[in-house]
């Protein structure tokens, strides 16, 4: 089932790009179809998931049995959770409207492509299989950006290109100094996580935990290495932003989870504070530099940045727990930071499908060039609206859920961090309710009297990302279940 959920959509790009006479519309919903069918497999996966703690529904087969790689996929609840709103959100965004240029088989090849490969991320539990998803990743946003991106979208491909790739090398190198300390060599995620190799290991094991900080830190992205981030996202179609955002970036905060927490864990207790002072200084940053974005894309690609930082302060600071004892804190801590993952992924998912409408009607993501458009467009004020005060942690909203959960783990073991963290919250509220005011109150502009609403598709696919927004936010128990049962395990309980 999983195998299945991982290469159904590869086959799927092959069908589409034989529909390359087809018209755009059949190419489309060709497509939505085929990016469903990994959803609808891993909603039954989830149908069949226990909780157990353990891996479930694992499927194994040898690959390269002399290195020690086999092809291995399962689930905990935390890949699983994030599994399934990665589907999500790779059909919100095959069915979004874009221009496709007149290219669409190829568009939605790539998108296709795209989604195998980042569910074989979350999927692997073969270390040398989640590499080879992990960079593979990079190929498929690559041409989304420099083909059917604008403005100075190849210049932007490059830079997000070769910067992920820097950071997927180093990453490599320390995938290699962990492997090379197993006996037997294995690359299997369970066995590295039960034998922790690098304990004890002194300067080795720190030389590799700062190379997967690099790594993935550059993926999630934390500051300082996030300068990629704000022109990709700017220069790409709107549907690639919202898989960039909504799913790419998990791939580097699933592996701080997965490879750094538990497989070496000695190594994050020791440094679980300098990588909580990065994601405050990436918080509070992140969310400065975006109250003065005159862009619309740019402000929310900041907005990125601040999220991001909270999910890593959830993280260190379930590893600070662990050296302290506070299963408490460590257990709420972690699953704050997996509930802001998927919290940010359908919320700033849902905020750059909304940017491309604005592209769309408008030609245009300068904020001051709008205006107005409450009483024009109520379906597209509604939609940011939800969004943006989900964004900036309203109560009753899945951003909430998540904050809380993280700064009250944070605050038991950094609660001076904790409380400048905080900040974060408070600009980000100035930042969001600033950009309401710009785009939809006051005076309507001439040029804006036939603003067109959103259609119909923009309006169910926008009403799918928030109505699980909300739902998370009003009874959070159903995402909550699964992703404990995997703490639990990561607690040793």
């Amino acid at each position: 089932m999983l195998s299945a959920a991982v290469f159904a959509p590869l086959v799927g790009a092959v069908v589409v790009l034989l529909l390359r006479r087809a018209a755009a519309a059949t190419q489309r919903w060709t497509a939505v179809g085929l990016a469903a069918v990994p959803l609808v497999l891993l909603l039954a996966a989830w149908a069949r998931f226990d909780g157990t703690g353990s891996f479930e529904l694992v499927e194994s087969l040898p690959w390269i049995p002399s290195l020690g790689v086999s092809y291995k996929v399962g689930v905990d609840g935390i890949s699983l959770v994030l599994a399934v709103m990665s589907a999500l959100l790779f059909v919100a965004s095959a069915a979004y409207p874009v221009d496709v240029k007149e290219r669409g088989h190829e568009y939605f090849a790539w998108v296709l492509f795209l989604e195998c490969v980042s569910l074989g991320v979350f999927l692997a539990l073969d270390l040398f299989l989640f590499y080879v998803f992990f960079d593979l990743s990079l190929v498929g946003m690559y041409f989304l950006i420099g083909v059917w991106g604008h403005g100075e979208a190849r210049r932007a491909a490059l830079k997000f290109f070769i910067y992920t790739l820097a950071g997927s090398l180093v990453m490599l190198l320390a995938i290699l100094g962990l492997y090379l300390a197993t006996d037997p060599l294995t690359f299997d995620m369970p066995t590295l996580i039960a034998e922790q190799p690098l304990a004890g290991s002194g300067l080795v094991g720190t030389l590799v935990f700062f190379g997967f900080a690099f790594g993935l830190g550059v993926k999630t992205p934390l500051v300082p290495v996030h300068t990629w981030l704000p022109p990709a996202h700017v220069d790409a179609p709107a549907p690639a932003s919202a898989i960039l955002a909504g799913v790419l970036l998990k791939l580097g905060t699933y592996g701080f989870i997965r490879i750094m927490l538990q497989m070496m864990t000695e190594q994050f207790v020791r440094f679980a504070f300098p990588l909580a002072v990065v994601a405050v200084v990436s918080i509070v940053y992140g969310a400065l530099v975006a109250l003065g974005q005159p862009n619309l894309k740019r402000r929310i690609a900041y907005t990125s940045v601040n999220h991001m930082g909270y999910t890593i302060l959830g993280i260190a600071a379930a590893a600070a727990a662990i050296g302290a004892g506070d299963e408490r804190a460590q257990a709420l801590a972690l699953t704050g930071a997996t509930v802001e993952m998927v919290a940010h992924g359908l919320i700033t998912g849902a905020l750059f499908l909304l940017s491309g409408s604005f592209w769309q009607r408008g030609g245009s993501y300068e904020i001051a060039d709008y205006g107005g458009l409450a009483g024009r467009a109520p379906l597209l004020t509604g939609a940011f609206l939800v969004a943006a005060f989900a964004s900036l942690g309203l109560p009753g909203l899945a951003g909430f859920v998540a904050e809380f959960q993280i700064f009250v783990g944070a605050f038991a073991v950094y609660p001076v961090l904790a409380g400048i963290g905080l900040l974060g919250i408070l600009v980000t509220a100035a930042l969001f309710l600033q950009l309401l005011q710009r785009l939809f109150l006051g005076d309507l502009p001439r040029r804006w009297s036939s603003w067109r609403d959103l259609d119909r598709v923009e309006t169910t696919v926008l009403a799918s990302l928030l109505f699980f927004v909300v739902a998370i936010g009003v009874y959070p128990r159903w995402l909550l279940t699964p992703i404990e049962s995997a703490a639990r395990a990561i607690m040793g309980t």
